[in-house]
C-alpha cells in the first residue's frame, strides 16, 4: 500500500501541485476506496484490519518521504512494537465501545438563541458529553457573554473549546483570546491562516501562560506541514482530516509523528460521512499508535445517508465500527434522491435554490 500511494502521487503529475489541492483529494479518494475494499475482502472493519497487522506490515503501508528527519521507518517500527505489547487490551475496550470519547458541537452554532443553547447543552450532557466546542469571533464582549453562559450550564467539569475558522491575523488572535482566558478554554481552533505555521507557533507560545492551547489541521493536505507544525511546537491538538491526507497511508504517518511529539490527535469530523471515517481513525490511534484516548466530534445529522451510520453510547463514547470496510457506503436511496440534476431533491424549492447558489440552504456550511 505504501508503494501504491507513491505510484499514484508521483511522476509528472507532481508538477501540477505536489500533495495538495484537488490532486491530493483525488489521491485520497482512490486510496480510501482501496482501503475500503481491502477491509471488506478481509471481512473486517477498517480499524480492525489495521489493528490486526504486525508492526512490520504497518510500516510498509506508510510514506516517510520528507519526514524522515522527524520519523524514520525504524523509529516507527519501534513505536508500534512498543504499543503492540498492550494492544490486545485496547482492542477489547474498542469492542466494548470504550475507545473514543465524543465531543459535541451541535450546541455551538452562532445562530442559536440562549434558550436553544441551554436546551442543546442539557441534552448533550444527558447523552454523556463532557467536551463542547463553540463557534466564536462575534466580538470579545459578545463571546464573553455567550461563553460565560455556556460555562454556567456545563459547570467547571465541562471542557470548552472554540473555533473561529481562520478569522484573525496572528497578533489579533493573541490579544482577542487573552480576554477570554478566565473562561478556561482548552484550545482555540484555526485562529489564523492554516498555512501559517510560524503564526500558529507564535499564538501558542503567547497563549500558553493563559492556559489556552491551539488546534488546527482540517485544511492541511500532507504530512510535511504537520511535521513542521509539530517541530515548531505550534499545536496542542492535531486535527487531521481523513479526506485531505493521502488516506490511511499518510494518516498513520501523522498519527505516529503526533505520538512522538506527545500531541493528541482530534480528527476533523464536521461533514457528511466524516464521523463515520474518523471513528476508524481515532480507534486506530488508540488501539495501535498512541495507546491514549483522545476525543472525536460527533454531529447528530447526516448519518442517515450511510449504510453503517455513526452513533454514540449513553456514556458519550463513539460506537466502534463493526461493519466490514471503511463505513463509507452511501444508501442507494440517497442516489435516487440527490443525484444531480435528476434526483427528486433538485426539483424541490430548496434544491432549485441550491442549483443557482450551492451555498444557500445549507445551514452552517459557511462556517463549518
Amino acid at each position: 500500500m505504501g508503494e501504491t500511494q507513491r505510484k499514484i502521487s508521483s511522476g509528472q503529475i507532481r508538477f501540477m501541485s505536489p500533495e495538495r489541492g484537488v490532486l491530493q483529494l483525488a489521491t485520497n479518494a482512490v486510496l480510501n476506496a482501496i482501503w475500503d475494499l481491502w477491509a471488506k475482502a478481509e471481512d473486517k472493519p477498517l480499524w480492525r484490519l489495521v489493528a490486526d497487522m504486525t508492526p512490520e506490515e504497518l510500516v510498509k503501508t506508510m510514506d516517510f518521504r520528507y519526514v524522515s528527519d522527524v520519523l524514520t521507518p525504524e523509529q516507527a517500527l519501534e513505536m508500534l512494537k512498543k504499543q503492540a505489547n498492550t494492544k490486545a487490551g485496547r482492542i477489547q475496550l474498542a469492542l466494548q465501545n470504550q475507545a473514543v470519547p465524543a465531543y459535541n458541537t451541535s450546541a455551538g452554532w452562532l445562530g442559536h438563541s440562549d434558550d436553544k443553547v441551554r436546551e442543546l447543552l442539557q441534552s448533550a450532557t444527558k447523552q454523556g458529553f463532557r467536551h463542547f466546542k463553540l463557534k466564536a469571533g462575534l466580538g470579545v464582549e459578545a463571546d464573553r457573554k455567550r461563553l460565560g453562559f455556556v460555562r454556567e450550564v456545563v459547570g467547571d467539569e465541562g471542557v470548552l473549546m472554540v473555533d473561529v475558522n481562520q478569522l484573525w491575523d496572528v497578533d489579533e488572535a493573541i490579544e482577542y483570546m487573552k480576554q477570554l482566558a478566565d473562561l478556561k478554554l482548552w484550545f482555540i481552533e484555526e485562529p489564523t491562516s492554516p498555512d501559517d505555521i510560524l503564526g500558529h507557533a507564535k499564538i501558542r507560545a503567547a497563549l500558553k501562560p493563559y492556559g489556552i492551547g491551539v488546534a488546527t489541521g482540517e485544511h492541511i493536505n500532507n504530512r510535511v506541514m504537520f511535521k513542521q507544525l509539530l517541530q515548531a511546537e505550534a499545536l496542542d491538538a492535531v486535527q487531521l482530516d481523513a479526506c485531505r491526507l493521502a488516506s490511511v497511508n499518510e494518516i498513520l504517518t501523522v498519527l505516529l509523528m503526533s505520538a512522538k511529539f506527545g500531541v493528541p490527535v482530534v480528527p476533523h469530523s464536521g461533514g457528511a460521512g466524516m464521523v463515520e471515517l474518523c471513528s476508524h481513525i481515532s480507534t486506530i490511534d488508540f488501539a495501535v499508535v498512541s495507546g491514549k484516548k483522545s476525543i472525536l466530534e460527533y454531529t447528530d445529522h447526516l448519518h442517515e445517508a450511510f449504510e453503517a451510520p455513526a452513533a454514540i453510547t449513553p456514556q458519550g463514547y463513539h460506537v466502534t465500527p463493526t461493519v466490514p470496510g471503511y463505513s463509507c457506503d452511501v444508501r442507494e436511496a440517497q442516489f435516487a434522491e440527490f443525484e444531480c440534476p435528476n434526483g427528486s431533491f433538485w426539483s424541490s424549492t430548496r434544491g432549485q435554490t441550491m442549483l443557482g447558489d450551492p451555498w444557500r440552504g445549507v445551514p452552517g456550511e459557511q462556517t463549518s
